[in-house]
Parts: C-alpha cells; sequence; structure tokens
C-alpha cells in the first residue's frame, strides 16, 4: 500500500507540524479540527495553523512550496473526505473518551483497509481499540512522533495484538523513506521507551539538584555535555518543552506505572515548580523559566532562577572541578570526583541506567532499540547502555553492589560478559537478554561510514580528512577537522584523492557524518596569515582551493558530493563543483563570505553564474541570472533545506534528495555508480557578461539599499567588488564570451583586495569570537 494521501486530526502544534512534515514528503494533507465558536471560517483553526507555521522558526516546512499540499477543514463538514485518504493520524488532547468518540466518527467514515494511528505519548493500544470493532483494530497503531516532527528523527511505532503486519510495514517504510525517521519499535507499554527513561531522568535530575543544593547552571553543566546531553540538560530542556508538562507528565506515569515501578521512588513535591507555574514561568512559551533573558534598561542579559527562593540572578558559568576532570579523563571521573558535581552525576546517572537496564525487554524486545530511541527522541550523544559501557559494565556494577543496591540481570550479565556492544569480525553486536551478542541489523539501504571504520583502515589519510574504501569500487572523502572547515590539508587531501581514485577506482563521494558537512574556509587560519601580513599566503589558499576543485570537476570519474547540516562558504562550493548531489533533506546550504567581508573565492561565482544562466527562471540575456546570483551571493543568503537550496539554485533540479539521513551515503553511492558508464567530465562553458555596464546596473541597486538604510558602508564596498566579478571585469564586453578561467581570476582579486581591508578583518574576528556576522 503506497501512502500518498492523509489526514491530520487535530490542529494544535503537534498536529499542524506533523501536517507540515507529510507534506514535506509531497503528500497531499487534510488538517482538520473542530468548528471555532465565534468564527464565520469554519476552518479556522486549521487555517491559522497553516497561516502560523509558514511564520514559524525553526520552519514546519522545507519550503513554503509545500504548504500547498495541506487543506484546512472541520470535522463537521470534512469527515467524509476521510474516505480519499490512505492514512489517519489522530492528534488530540490525551483523553481516551475524546479519543474514543473520534474514532467511531472515523471508522463510520473511512475507507477500508486505511491505517489509522495516534500520535499519544501516554496511553496504550490496548486501551485506545478496547470495545472497537475488529476491522478498525485490524488497521491501528501507535505513531508517535517527537516535537518539532520535522526535526526531531524519533518515531515510536506501537502495534497491538490484532494490528496487521502490513499496515505496520507500511507505515514504517514510509517513515523511513519518506519521512526520515528512525523508527524505533516499542512494546505498548506506558509511555513507550524514549519519554519512559527521560521522564524518570528528568524528575530524578531535577529533584537530585534541588534536593542536593546545586544551582540550575551547575544542574545543567553537569547533566549536559559530560555525559553527551546538550548543553540544555535538564533545566534547559524543561524550559523548552514547557514546565507545565511536568507536573501532567507526572501524574499519568504515576497512574499508569505498575505499584512496584521504580518511579514511583523518585517522585517528590516540587514546590518551586508549582510557584513557578502558578506565575507564568513556565519556559520559552511563557514570562521566563529556570532561565529567562532579561531585556530591562535594553541590555539582553540571561538570568537564572535560585532553585531555593525563586529569586532570578544573572547566570553564571559553573565552576566545578568535577567539570574540569571530566574534560581530561572523562566520564568515570566525573561520577568518581568527591564534589557536588560529581556525587550530583552518579546519583543521577546511577539510578536512571539501572531504571533503563530493568527496563528490557518489558518496553523493547533489544538494548539498542533503547539506546536508538533516546539518541533520536532527547538527542543523547550515548544511550543509556552505551553509557555504561563508557563506565564499564563491570566497574558499574561492582559499585552499584557497594553501594547496597540492587543489580539488574541484564546489567549482571554484561558485566561477566565484558560491556553490552562488542565489535566481532568488523561488525558492532549487542547483548540480548539471554546472554548472547548479535549483529545489530542496519537494514537494506543503509551505509554508514562509522560502520565500515570498524573493520576497516583507510586509503590515506591526514589531520583534516580522510579517504576510505566503500565497496564497489567507490572511494569517500572525509572531513574530519573541527565543524569540517577546509584547511590546506583538507585541500591537499582532495588533490592526494584525484590521483588515487583515478588509478583504484571509478567513483568519488564527498561525505562525512559530523553534524555539519562543512562550515566553509578556516577562518582562523585566515586570520592568522592576515594579521602577519602573509598575503602571498592567503592567495595561494585561495589559488589551491580553486585549482582542486577544478581538478575534481576534470577528473576522469564522477564525483559526487553528500552534504548535511550545514554547507557553507568553501563547503557549499565542494557542492557546487561536484558532477552530482545526492543531499539529505536537513541540508542548510549557501554562499556566506560577504557576511564576512569577501567574495567566494573557491569557484562560488563562477558556478552560480553557470547554473543561473542555463535556468529557465532566468530568461532575457545575462542580467537576470547576474542579478540572481549578485542577490543570492550579496545578501549571504542560506537555504533553509535541500528543497530550498534548488530555489535558489545551490543545487540542481537534478540533484537527489533524501529524507533519512542514515540512507544518504548508500544513495550517493548507488549515483556515482549509475553515472560510471559512460561517464564524461563537464565541459567548462564560456559566459556573456556585460562588463562596466552591468557592474554600473547592479551599483545603482546598491547604493539604493544603502539610502534605505538596507546596507551597510561596507555592505556596499563588498557589494560592489562582487557586482565586479559577476559582470566579467573591466574589460568585458557583452559580444565576447568570458572564460571561466577569467571569472576564477576575478574572484581571487576581488578576495584579496576585501581581506586587505579593516573592516574585513574586524568582520571576521567578530565572526570567530561571537559565531555571529558584524554589520559595519
Amino acid at each position: 500500500m503506497n501512502i500518498e494521501r492523509a489526514a491530520v486530526i487535530g490542529a494544535g502544534v503537534m498536529g499542524a507540524g506533523i501536517a507540515a512534515h507529510l507534506a514535506n514528503a509531497g503528500v497531499r494533507v487534510l488538517l482538520l479540527d473542530v468548528v471555532p465558536d465565534g468564527k464565520s471560517n469554519r476552518n479556522a483553526l486549521a487555517a491559522d495553523a497553516i497561516k502560523a507555521m509558514l511564520k514559524t522558526q525553526p520552519a514546519p516546512f522545507m519550503t513554503k512550496r509545500a504548504a500547498r499540499l495541506v487543506s484546512p477543514g472541520n470535522l463537521e463538514d470534512d469527515l467524509d473526505r476521510l474516505a480519499e485518504v490512505d492514512w489517519i493520524i489522530e492528534v488530540v488532547v490525551e483523553d481516551l473518551a475524546i479519543k474514543r468518540d473520534l474514532y467511531e466518527r472515523i471508522e463510520a467514515k473511512r475507507k477500508p483497509g486505511s491505517i489509522v494511528s495516534s500520535n499519544t505519548s501516554t496511553l496504550t493500544v490496548a486501551r485506545l481499540v478496547d470495545g472497537m470493532p475488529e476491522s478498525f483494530a485490524r488497521d491501528f497503531l501507535i505513531t508517535h512522533f517527537f516535537n518539532p516532527p520535522r526535526y526531531m528523527r524519533l518515531l515510536e511505532l506501537v502495534a497491538g495484538p490484532q494490528t496487521r503486519a502490513d499496515a505496520v510495514e507500511t507505515v514504517r517504510a514510509f517513515a523511513d523513506l519518506r519521512l526520515g525517521k528512525g523508527v524505533v519499535m516499542c512494546n505498548d507499554t506506558p509511555s513507550f521507551i524514549a519519554n519512559r527513561i527521560g521522564s524518570f531522568w528528568i524528575r530524578c535530575a531535577a529533584g537530585a539538584a534541588i534536593g542536593r543544593g546545586l544551582s540550575v547552571e551547575e544542574a545543567d553543566a553537569v547533566m549536559g555535555r559530560p555525559i553527551g546531553v546538550p548543553k540544555s540538560g535538564v533545566f534547559g530542556l524543561l524550559d523548552l518543552v514547557g514546565i507545565d508538562l511536568l507536573p501532567r507528565v507526572d501524574q499519568s506515569l504515576a497512574e499508569t506505572l505498575a505499584a512496584d515501578d521504580p518511579y514511583h521512588d523518585i517522585r517528590m513535591d516540587l514546590p518551586i515548580v508549582d510557584k513557578m507555574i502558578a506565575a507564568g514561568q513556565i519556559g520559552r512559551k511563557g514570562n521566563g523559566g529556570f532561565y529567562r533573558l532579561n531585556t530591562e534598561g535594553g541590555g539582553r542579559v540571561k538570568e537564572a532562577i535560585n532553585l531555593a527562593t525563586g529569586a532570578y540572578a544573572p547566570a553564571v558559568r559553573p565552576t566545578l572541578a568535577s567539570l574540569d576532570a571530566s574534560k581530561e579523563s572523562g566520564l568515570r571521573a566525573l561520577v568518581e570526583h568527591d564534589d557536588k558535581g560529581g556525587q550530583y552525576a552518579w546519583a543521577v546517572l546511577s539510578r536512571t541506567l539501572v531504571y533503563a537496564a530493568s527496563l528490557v525487554p518489558e518496553i523493547a524486545d533489544d538494548i539498542h532499540a533503547v539506546d536508538r530511541a533516546m539518541q533520536l527522541g532527547y538527542a543523547w550523544k550515548y544511550g543509556p547502555f552505551e553509557l555504561i559501557d563508557r563506565l564499564g559494565a563491570k566497574y558499574f556494577a561492582d559499585r552499584l553492589a557497594a553501594d547496597g543496591a540492587d543489580i539488574p540481570p541484564l546489567l549482571a550479565a554484561a558485566a561477566e560478559a565484558g560491556g553490552f556492544y562488542r565489535v566481532h569480525d568488523g561488525r558492532r553486536q549487542y547483548l540480548d537478554a539471554d546472554g548472547n551478542y548479535h549483529d545489530i541489523d542496519r537494514g537494506d539501504g543503509v551505509l554508514l561510514l562509522a560502520d565500515i571504520k570498524l573493520g576497516a583502515e583507510p586509503v590515506t589519510r591526514n589531520g583534516s580528512a580522510s579517504l576510505w574504501d566503500i565497496g564497489d569500487g567507490v572511494a569517500c572523502l572525509e572531513f574530519h577537522t573541527k565543524l569540517n572547515a577546509i584547511d590546506p590539508d583538507s585541500l591537499a587531501m582532495m588533490q592526494k584523492t584525484i590521483g588515487i581514485v583515478e588509478k583504484d577506482f571509478k567513483a568519488l563521494v564527498i561525505y562525512n557524518e559530523g553534524e555539519q558537512f562543512c562550515a566553509g574556509a578556516n577562518l582562523g587560519l585566515a586570520l592568522f596569515a592576515a594579521n602577519t601580513a602573509m598575503w602571498p599566503m592567503i592567495e595561494g589558499i585561495v589559488e589551491q582551493g580553486q585549482q582542486t576543485l577544478a581538478g575534481l570537476r576534470a577528473a576522469p570519474f564522477p564525483v559526487i558530493s553528500a552534504p548535511s547540516g550545514l554547507a557553507l562558504g568553501g563547503g557549499c562550493e565542494v557542492v557546487l563543483w561536484a558532477d552530482a548531489v545526492q543531499a539529505h533533506a536537513e541540508t542548510y546550504i549557501g554562499l556566506v563570505e560577504a557576511g564576512v567581508g569577501v567574495v567566494p573565492g573557491w569557484g562560488g561565482c563562477k558556478e552560480m553564474l553557470t547554473r543561473l544562466a542555463a535556468d529557465p527562471k532566468c530568461p532575457g540575456g545575462p542580467m537576470p541570472a547576474i542579478a540572481a546570483a549578485f542577490e543570492t551571493i550579496a545578501m549571504a543568503k542560506v537555504a533553509t533545506s535541500a528543497f530550498e537550496g534548488r530555489e535558489l539554485s545551490f543545487l540542481r533540479a537534478s540533484d537527489g534528495v533524501t529524507f533519512n539521513r542514515e540512507r544518504l551515503l548508500a544513495d550517493a553511492k548507488a549515483r556515482a555508480l549509475h553515472m560510471v558508464d559512460g561517464y564524461q567530465p563537464m565541459e567548462p562553458v564560456p559566459l556573456s557578461l556585460p562588463g562596466p555596464t552591468g557592474r554600473a546596473a547592479l551599483g545603482l541597486a546598491v547604493r539604493d539599499f544603502l539610502a534605505k538604510g538596507v546596507a551597510t558602508p561596507h555592505d556596499q564596498t563588498v557589494a560592489t567588488v562582487l557586482a565586479g566579478v559577476l559582470t566579467g571585469g573591466p574589460d568585458a564586453d557583452i559580444t565576447e564570451p568570458v572564460l571561466p578561467e577569467r571569472i576564477l581570476e576575478l574572484e581571487r582579486d576581488g578576495f584579496m583586495e576585501l581581506i586587505r581591508t579593516p573592516p574585513t578583518l574586524a568582520r571576521v574576528e567578530h565572526t570567530l569570537e561571537t559565531g555571529k556576522p558584524l554589520r559595519n
């Protein structure tokens, strides 16, 4: 069964977000809610939700065009339209009676065989389908998305004993391939996997911080990066999701968990939370939370609440010796330290990890599902069983025994076996409840560089990049600097790669599994060279980058770029020069050099001109293409998805998009192999450019922006140089084609002219210090 049309019932933040992400996948969606009182538009709730999402940041839609696929409706006039859809997702209030009443109405209208699911996070399949017809129960399951649905990768999938297997497989495959989700099968237990463990961890961490007298900042510093959790820690996370959810989740778990569940042991009154909720201090959606931004007097001061008094004071960076120890020696050093941070870390982690170990196989069939759920749903770098291995399973069990704590059988088995995970014959394996190890099954179409590294050495490497054999005659070039920024060693490895691939491989994929594909050139190196007047060194790097990327383009084998995350500046140029691109849907790509006061120097101007000149949306001579390239580069536009990347011409219409990050390398490899037979390098394309007349026309626009206050004085300087590059330089004439080499020369000259200016150096320094652009 294919899913081409869907309905989402419930147009709140979560329901609307699910509808938007279905539309991102190209599905036509009917978004329904109740008819609001006093509104002339009976579809107002759904229609207003769609409008709001077009203004929301981060954006639920990958492109504004996707919003056209969502149609608003209401539950009184449009229920008959459920007969048109393949999948109906219920996202209404967590009230069993309300859901059951809705299911009866859905059952009367839906087409036979359509799938119905609930986005519930607290109710089980058994309770939801109890008393419903068998025909409904066979088509029903739980699809628990995490908020925001576009960005959070976890989808917990829960089937009942009556749910037909093909319905489960249809949703699982669709969510994986079309929505990009990491699908985790959960057993039909309260709160499933991620929220069962995550809620325990949050409650335990918050209570222990208050009980042990830690500040908000200290607790978050300990419960954040040292254990592989986002820096928001616990209290920052509560501010993000809403502090008012804490008592509701607590009450739900208290009512549904068995009387002997360890969750009951960590429950305690939290008067500070009650006081904050009463005052509307429920986090980012309220009047501040555990943190707030004080803007009195025109300032912006981050403040943190005192957990004892409820008073706010400027947030301070914690100075705990245990944090220093963890930076130097890792997780075990943190929990072994005797200061309050170390004692807090052990108190929370020991109980949380023991709880997780006691829940398998109750909540999931294996430990890998649990670890994956916490990684994808709570953004933990390591799942609970991976954390135990980082401590040492035997060490952890022995210390628990010394504390007089009970040791779950699964943990005892891991302590005896040597850990929950191992690498065997180049394959990562996990320990099951019977004490046996099993290979982690990635599934067809999933290829991870991390797995390849378990059983192989790189073909070649240096400190900035490595070349890997990923099979079938395809090589993979991986950057591994900070933020994967490109430096001379990265360029040297690219140059070396050309000769190796030409001799020993069929094709090359440029890919890595860092959070960012490439944040651009190494600005720190550029600033150092500029401050010491090493201008030949800078010019040499610019020229080296151009020659390297041009060499990849001219190589006798296909080159595929496979970006994910940031692909900015030089990283964008690596993408632009590739023969083809297989981009992750969440690729944020742009030529941002103007923001630091220079022009693209590694062929970005040339590549944008070339592809825009051939773009049907830029007809009528060279100026429309030049103007489009100028606007995109001068304004440092960044596409916020691969689809926006196409709209801005960073990606071609023919370039591929992969929704599931774990499938990106396999898709890029397949694309490379498809191009091998009959491959011929792209020929350089001369350009018709107007020269000084075109530059003058662009200059008028820049002066207008300056007069309106949209541009700064240095923006004008940068834009003027950029205009000269894009129009072919002072000698260009519309009747004489400009060779690509000339555009590259103009890029180099423009870059070097600007890097020598004090305002540009100020921009570079400010960006390195703050991560934000300087408007000067």
